[in-house]
């Protein structure tokens, strides 16, 4: 009797569950259906995809996010904007209308839903990676809006089932003169449109913009301001949500595979990260030579400027400025035999003995000429991004590599920008700024078009380089590339080099 008592379970514990078993344990497997274009993203995806695809379709929508966030700091119209980011969209993430005859039309709608909900998942940890987020998902949103047909569009809104009340004819005839003089109708054409009736609260773009009637706390709403009250009521919803991933991210930390790409994610945040890839970089025609670097170097980003003048000055640079600057190098064509003679010449102050000794081998490291199998068959290690310049191995005291515009004090920075001939107030405004704000690649962005002004115009004028080719730098060699073509524009016409990838 003892023995059957002590065996009998306590029904009441049988349903005890550990909740994170029960939150993530056999999730309800539902097909996800895309009958329309645009997305508000209620509902979570369920099927399974690769690791590959949870990154690579997470990184080409950070890349549009990113972008579009550019092109606000940049003060972009919506116009402008809308025009910088189709080819962009096209070539990231590509959505086709209903009407398209494609054959990857769920293919990209299902990247776009996933790949909105893994950001979501990234950027939800912090307040300001929410608000960001929020920000540019809603005019990556209200872009799209712009661009599907009208008919797609107005279906779309109404499988929304928002609850908007339609204006009464007869309200609409007590209001009519001030209906019309917010629609631009002249006396009559007010009759035709279609409005909705909402809290004011809900519209306050509108509100402020003056392009509703607003009559006891309700705003009336011509339809033709459709994209507007439906980005709004995409970016509460998204608020909402937003606060509730937040809650459940602690859950996710003993997934050991997606910790680390959400955490890449993020970092990204700060500025895209951007392949590199040999070949991408070069610059056909120029003289990429040990003996040509001084002259190459006032094409070079603030960080490798640095780097140079550092070097000019003390013969010598520790190890991570050695790595950075010599990837770089390395990333605009330098060959290995150059770069050797370069760094040879540059360190004069040590005996040959030494330099063999303590830095032949590593730059040989560095162009995949000795260590590993793998290394050596790769062709060594790739130029640093951005990104990675930004978020690893911060300077310390007597170093030199990292991003001046993170890593140096306003009056440092403001120093070597005047030292390499930045005297623009206006510039230096702005670039005080960004670095406020940590838009560390935007003022990097800001300098180049300062310096560039000039060229850009007389390329967009001719026809020579697209708003399009126009997308933010994201990584030293290409902030290369492209200074030495503008600066070099005629020979870039007559040889019919491309001005980007």
């Amino acid at each position: 009797m003892l023995r059957q008592d002590f065996n009998r379970v306590d029904p009441k514990r049988r349903n005890v569950v550990d909740h994170r078993k029960k939150q993530f344990a056999d999730p309800a497997y539902k097909e996800n259906q895309y009958p329309h274009r645009l997305n508000i993203y209620a509902t979570p995806p369920t099927a399974d995809i690769t690791l590959e695809q949870f990154e690579q379709w997470a990184i080409d929508r950070l890349r549009i996010l990113a972008e579009l966030e550019a092109c606000s700091f940049r003060n972009k119209s919506f116009p402008e904007t809308l025009a910088h980011m189709k080819p962009l969209l096209d070539k990231y993430l590509p959505l086709e209308s209903n009407t398209s005859s494609s054959t990857r039309l769920a293919a990209e709608r299902q990247k776009d839903h996933y790949s909105h909900f893994i950001l979501r998942l990234a950027f939800s940890s912090t307040e300001d990676l929410r608000r960001r987020f929020s920000r540019v998902e809603t005019m990556l949103f209200r872009l799209r809006l712009e661009l599907d047909s009208a008919k797609e569009r107005m279906e779309f809104v109404q499988s929304l089932n928002l609850d908007w009340e339609p204006v009464s004819p007869e309200e609409k005839m007590k209001y009519l003169a001030e209906l019309g003089a917010i629609s631009g109708f002249r006396k009559g054409g007010a009759d035709e449109e279609t409005y909705f009736k909402v809290d004011w609260e809900r519209v306050p773009d509108l509100v402020e913009s003056r392009r509703v009637f607003l009559r006891a706390g309700k705003a009336f709403v011509p339809s033709k301001e459709l994209s507007s009250m439906v980005s709004v009521e995409f970016t509460k919803r998204l608020h909402r949500a937003l606060e509730l991933t937040a809650r459940a991210l602690p859950r996710l930390d003993e997934d050991d595979r997606l910790t680390p790409i959400l955490d890449h994610l993020s970092k990204n945040f700060i500025t895209p990260d951007s392949a590199y890839s040999s070949g991408t970089s070069d610059v056909p025609g120029a003289d990429i030579s040990a003996r040509n670097i001084d002259n190459l170097s006032t094409n070079f980003p603030l960080c490798m400027q640095h780097l140079h003048r550092s070097l000019r000055r003390d013969a010598h640079l520790k190890h991570f400025g050695r790595l950075q600057y010599t990837l770089f190098l390395k990333g605009i064509g330098l060959n290995l035999e150059e770069c050797l003679v370069f760094w040879r010449s540059a360190f004069h102050k040590v005996t040959d003995d030494q330099f063999n000794k303590e830095y032949r081998y590593n730059v040989r490291h560095v162009y995949g000429d000795v260590g590993g199998d793998s290394n050596r068959r790769g062709g060594g290690y790739s130029p640093f991004s951005c990104q990675k310049i930004l978020t690893e191995h911060p300077p310390g005291p007597g170093e030199a590599h990292g991003c001046p515009y993170r890593h140096f004090n306003l009056e440092n920075l403001s120093a070597l920008l005047q030292g390499v001939g930045i005297t623009d107030q206006s510039v230096l405004r702005g670039v005080k700024e960004d670095k406020e704000k940590q838009k560390f690649h935007m003022a990097c962005n800001r300098v180049f078009e300062h310096v560039h002004k000039n060229e850009m115009k007389q390329a967009k004028d001719e026809g020579v380089m697209t708003s399009a080719q126009l997308e933010t730098i994201v990584h030293p060699n290409e902030y290369f590339k492209r200074s030495y073509l503008l600066k070099n524009l005629n020979k870039v016409k007559s040889e019919d080099v491309k001005m980007s990838e």
